[in-house]
């Protein structure tokens, strides 16, 4: 169900807020969408269960332009993108019925448990990782087999919190592509391409149970698709592989933060 809220002056902010979303999103990976639900429902004040729809609506520019972009740079790997979709639109469906079923503060109180823990896992593969490459730990590499079995692990997970929660599943996209040891910019594009189809499956099962508030779809957009375009154009000409355990660090930082704010805010 689409429908469109009254004007409040706080929508003014929505096109800066999603240009900041767009850039950095198309540049850290998976769109930016972990942010909006918080967005519209710490800052904006929208119902959870209206921001989880309409959050993933605000994302499909983020990942169609990042998509594309990262694609044209060869920044996708199409075979580990299609072993975590496969596993992901099955979740995205999943998920959007269990939104149906908590309540507004279960939402919040769940996001933000989920978003500590998902950060935390990935400071954790960020150390083991930063061990092996400093010569002080090992580097294992993963047979076939687990490799199938990590993909299809966190590429569920990621359904699950796209239809649950609105956030494209951005934490365990990158959390997987990350235990698998990608580089740096094939975890970005990759991310992307996953949480675009992951969002087109969610946002069609919310349109049949949920509602999407056009109004605020249309704001962040404003400026998400124009930071989307501007973050593939910065990454192009950055050399973000040296600063890669950092950049994991801080957006682990980002997300216990965020995650803190969801489970305390009434």
């Amino acid at each position: 169900m689409i429908f469109h809220s009254s004007f409040e002056p706080v929508y003014l902010l929505l096109p800066i807020i999603g240009f900041a979303i767009g850039m950095f999103g198309t540049m850290l990976g998976g769109g930016g969408g972990f942010f909006f639900l918080p967005v519209l429902t710490l800052i904006v004040g929208a119902p959870p269960q209206v921001a989880v729809a309409t959050s993933l609506a605000a994302t499909l520019p983020i990942g169609f332009i990042g998509s594309f972009g990262h694609y044209r740079r060869g920044n996708i790997d199409l075979k580990t993108g299609g072993l975590f979709v496969s596993a992901g639109i099955v979740g995205a469906f999943i998920g959007a019925g269990i939104t149906g079923i908590l309540s507004a503060k279960q939402l919040k109180v769940s996001f933000g448990i989920y978003a500590v823990f998902i950060a935390l896992n990935m400071a954790y593969t960020t150390w083991k990782k930063k061990k092996a490459d400093t010569g002080n730990g090992v580097q294992q590499v993963d047979g076939k087999a687990l490799r199938v079995g990590k993909g299809m692990f966190y590429g569920l997970s990621a359904g699950l919190i796209t239809g649950t929660f609105g956030t494209s599943g951005t934490a365990p996209v990158l959390a997987g592509l990350f235990a698998l040891r990608l580089p740096l910019k094939l975890v970005i594009g990759t991310s992307l391409l996953v949480v675009l189809v992951n969002t087109i499956f969610a946002v069609g099962a919310h349109f049949l149970v949920g509602q999407i508030d056009l109004t605020l779809v249309l704001f962040l957009t404003a400026g998400s698709g124009i930071g989307a375009f501007t973050g593939t154009k910065l990454l192009a000409k950055s050399n973000v592989d040296k600063s890669e355990n950092n950049i994991r660090y801080v957006y682990a930082a980002i997300m216990v933060l965020i995650g803190v704010l969801m489970m305390i805010s009434k």
